[in-house]
């Protein structure tokens, strides 16, 4: 870590930063949330007023107590993002989920110390679900109480349970034969959980999620989170997910996770 403030102490504001996002999002979630496309004729990219009242919200209260930290967010853009420390934001991952009133849309919120993601959580503000973590731990908050996060270990392909959020929208042709291929092996598959399927890798329940085109506030704020728990975040050829996002496999076992590469890494792309 640079000098400045330690994660621990970083902690208690990442659960306030999560708190000021539910305060924005809740009263809009299935309510008139005032969507709008930001795709040009044709596309469908969704954004509502829960999604810039969120970040807004981040943003503020970060400039309020850390100043001199960066920003970067996915309806604002960036704010010094060569400082030490640098936020990275998705107020609402899963925006698709959120209009169609399905609570697996989450707040994603990431901290970047030196250029490396170090702190993390993905928030479900709706069924009362805040993970958190860095490489030292992690854990839930729910329902008044806060227990350690493990992934599971020691799971083949055949029983695994696996996850990806759209093959169709998301996978280019080569993508989606890779992840055919992998899911022929698999015991259960589930699509459209977003970053939901992250988190569900750090509490053991989900082992393997497989996504293509994210960008860095898709990602980053799960990095140290999986770490936490003992998992592993990669992209398709088995090295540390770039700052670009791009296709990234997330695992809890690491055999299970050189397994699946096995059939990504024809289709793996270079990181720009």
């Amino acid at each position: 870590m640079p000098s400045g403030p330690t994660l621990e102490d970083l902690e208690p504001f990442l659960i306030e930063l999560n708190r000021a996002a539910a305060a924005a999002i809740l009263p809009l979630f299935r309510a008139d949330h005032g969507l709008e496309n930001k795709a040009g004729p044709g596309a469908f990219d969704p954004v509502t007023k829960a999604d810039r009242g969120a970040e807004a919200a981040i943003r503020s209260l970060i400039s309020r107590r850390f100043p001199e930290h960066g920003v970067i967010g996915e309806e604002y853009g960036e704010d010094r993002p060569d400082a030490e420390f640098v936020w990275v934001l998705d107020p609402i991952d899963g925006t698709r989920a959120f209009v169609a009133g399905l609570p697996l849309w989450t707040t994603l919120i990431g901290l970047r110390a030196a250029g490396e993601p170090v702190l993390g959580s993905i928030g479900q503000p709706y069924v009362g679900e805040l993970y958190i973590g860095h490489a030292g731990g992690a854990r839930l908050l729910a329902r008044g109480a806060s227990r350690p996060l493990t992934v599971r270990k020691g799971v083949g392909l055949e029983r695994a349970i696996i996850a990806t959020t759209d093959p169709e929208d998301c996978f280019n042709s080569a993508e989606k034969l890779a992840w055919r291929q992998v899911r022929a092996a698999v015991r259960l598959a589930r699509m459209g959980c977003d970053a939901y399927a992250y988190a569900q890798v750090a509490v053991g329940t989900i082992d393997l999620v497989i996504e293509s085109g994210l960008k860095c506030w898709d990602i980053e704020a799960a990095i140290p989170l999986i770490a936490g728990a003992g998992g592993y975040v990669t992209d398709w050829r088995g090295e540390p997910v770039g700052r670009h996002g791009g296709q990234v496999a997330i695992a809890g076992d690491p055999d299970l996770l050189d397994a699946a590469l096995v059939a990504l890494r024809p289709a793996a792309v270079t990181a720009g």
